[in-house]
């Protein structure tokens, strides 16, 4: 087990200001507002605090929506997998799959799809213009420079008792493998075919009985299961043969990994594979895999989001999608695969046709975004990795305890597009307040209200993690790690403060404590 453990500093630069641009939810223009701030490297579990007060990541950029502000307001919703029953939609979805695995049957009808997190691209698009524009006067080496001598000496007091290794390749053991369905089929499935409409009596099920006859077969199922040596030896004696005696059905629902895992025949149509690679840093086999992917989402960009041809370069596909401020980590006590950014492909006789971006954090799976081929859009491909990535994350809590929700980006309730999240029960969303989980039935009397919901409903809380005492806020200036207390000294416009308090009151104490704050100002005469 790898002990190997990565930097203990996030560093951050804030944008002191709000941003305006045009919603990718409502299209309108200069309407939708949020907070900003560049990660050039952050810890899993500073994302994992950032995200517990509604901060999201597109690339290495981090934004918050000003929810009181903003034209469509994004509440942070997540599923909890440990009690999840999938809806008979989808089971729909599953059963779906399973026919087109096993005998490549596709299902007529339109598809009600909606991948996850699908316009968050053009939620943040403006974000990234003014990225693009600003001047930001750190440069990465500079930065580097400056990280690496403010914090040596406090990473040399930890050498000793880490053991460092190099980061090992995601490679999933074989238990998960087999259990999240790499598409090697091991158990045979019987896929029932109906008569057709029109066609008379399904010959492959028992004739109608009467009421009557069914209450008597009812009584003596609950005989056997009280008593079924009793019960079996009075069955005999009446003549019943015993391969012919009722057998008990259990009324337990199938689970979702029943589902989703359900054996296929030796001679299936199709076979699936998934693997979970990691992105950044990227591995070996992400990096065999980078242009088959790359071509996936450029297809799916021109024809489900109608992009023209030119727009989904490499660059911007590697800035959105493989660029991730978070640093890779292996604890002893956290899942084999380790933490940080992961993209889970979705093979098909040995080629792409999906890929689900996901961040694996201390207490969630995160997901990010989904883009497939469209020619498969037929499979309903959103919803299915949904379930997929609901059913990793159980599979990762088995090991890793403390890892037990699956965050789903934002719920939009204003946009009925982007309600779609909130059919994965049971499920919490934040209150933008407070930042308490508040259960999504207890949230939506209010939504159908207002657009904008505060969703504790005691007058009296207030956000504890709230920013208590600026001095502790940790800033890198000129190559040394200092609290706010002292930077104020080299402060040579009072006025800055105001944005420090901004940024501390957004991240949160915790995260503020934590994390290095980047400031450029100049050293005070």
């Amino acid at each position: 087990m790898a002990s190997w453990s990565a930097p203990t500093f996030s560093l951050v630069e804030y944008f002191e200001s709000q941003t305006l641009f045009q919603c990718g939810y409502c299209k309108n223009v200069a309407c939708s507002v949020s907070n900003g701030m560049w990660a050039h490297s952050l810890t899993v579990q500073d994302y994992q605090d950032l995200i517990d007060r509604g901060w999201r990541r597109s690339g290495k950029y981090l934004y918050k929506p000003v929810m009181n502000k903003t034209c469509c307001p994004q509440y942070t919703i997540r599923c909890r997998p440990l009690q999840f029953q999938p809806s008979k939609s989808h089971k729909k979805v599953l059963k779906k799959m399973l026919k087109f695995l096993a005998k490549g049957e596709i299902s007529k009808g339109s598809c009600e799809d909606e991948p996850m997190d699908s316009t968050m691209e053009d939620a943040v698009a403006g974000d990234f213009a003014l990225i693009n524009k600003l001047d930001i006067k750190c440069d990465l080496k500079t930065l580097s420079s400056d990280l690496k001598g403010g914090i040596e000496s406090e990473e040399k007091k930890k050498e000793n008792s880490l053991k460092k290794e190099g980061p090992k390749e995601l490679i999933h053991p074989q238990a998960i493998e087999e259990k999240l369905g790499s598409g090697e089929p091991s158990h045979s499935i019987k896929v029932h075919i109906g008569p057709k409409p029109g066609k008379g009596a399904d010959l492959s099920k028992p004739p109608c009985r009467k009421a009557k006859e069914m209450r008597k077969e009812r009584k003596r199922l609950k005989l056997m299961q009280q008593n079924s040596a009793g019960a079996f030896e009075g069955f005999q004696a009446q003549g019943q043969p015993a391969s012919l005696l009722p057998k008990a059905k259990s009324n337990q629902p199938k689970s979702l990994e029943d589902l989703i895992f359900e054996s296929l025949p030796e001679n299936a149509s199709h076979k699936l594979e998934v693997r979970v690679v990691r992105s950044s840093p990227p591995s070996p086999q992400f990096k065999a895999t980078f242009q088959e992917s790359y071509q996936v989402y450029k297809r799916y960009q021109m024809v489900i989001h109608k992009d023209p041809p030119d727009k989904p370069t490499v660059s911007q596909f590697t800035r959105f999608l493989v660029d991730s401020p978070l640093e890779a980590e292996y604890p002893a006590n956290g899942p084999e695969c380790g933490y940080g950014s992961f993209h889970q492909q979705y093979w098909l006789d040995g080629k792409i046709i999906a890929v689900g971006v996901i961040d694996i954090l201390p207490y969630c799976v995160s997901s990010v975004y989904l883009y497939y081929d469209p020619d498969y859009s037929f499979l309903s491909l959103g919803v299915y990795s949904a379930l997929r990535e609901i059913a990793f994350t159980k599979q990762l809590h088995e090991r890793t305890s403390q890892l037990s929700y699956y965050y789903m980006g934002f719920y939009i309730h204003s946009c009925p597009k982007m309600r779609y999240k909130g059919q994965y029960r049971p499920s919490d969303l934040l209150c933008p307040e407070t930042y308490v989980w508040v259960p999504i039935e207890q949230c939506l009397p209010s939504l159908d209200n207002s657009k904008y919901c505060r969703f504790n409903q005691d007058p009296q809380a207030v956000d504890e993690g709230r920013s208590k005492d600026l001095n502790r806020l940790r800033v890198l200036h000129r190559r040394s790690t200092m609290p706010y207390a002292v930077y104020k000294n080299y402060q040579e416009d009072p006025s800055e403060e105001e944005g420090v308090l901004e940024y501390a009151n957004l991240v949160g104490q915790k995260c503020a404590e934590r994390m290095l704050l980047f400031r450029n100002s100049p050293p005070a005469p």
